[in-house]
């Protein structure tokens, strides 16, 4: 019922769908956007963490160039949902790996502190 409701909005499938492409569009820019904000803290900075973050949010650009890919027909779906999980993993692993790698004491010590 819901996929009825807003089929004049959004059309049954992916490729050529307008407002699908101005959604990744939009996405694409404000990730490449904070993708420079990330350079630019990155070259302030330079130190692996901010490395970290920098490539994991230039990942999320890369998503957007595959998510407009597959919207245009150049991706196929099943092409788009392995990188597109893939890079879901390895931002999030990334990020983790930044946060923890970076951050002061240690995992025993905070939980023997308590």
């Amino acid at each position: 019922m819901l996929r009825a409701a807003f089929s004049w909005i959004v059309p049954p499938t992916v490729q050529g769908s307008p407002v699908l492409l101005t959604v990744v569009a939009c996405a694409g820019i404000g990730t490449g956007v904070l993708f420079l904000v990330s350079l630019i803290a990155y070259c302030r900075r330079r130190t692996s963490q901010y490395q970290l973050i920098s490539t994991a949010v230039g990942m999320l650009v890369v998503r957007s160039l595959v998510g407009a890919g597959t919207v245009l027909g150049i991706v196929s779906m099943p092409v788009h949902h392995f990188v597109e999980h893939s890079l879901d993993f390895l931002i999030a692993a990334m990020v983790l790996y930044a946060v923890y790698a970076h951050a002061p004491g240690t995992f025993t010590n905070s939980v023997t502190e308590d």
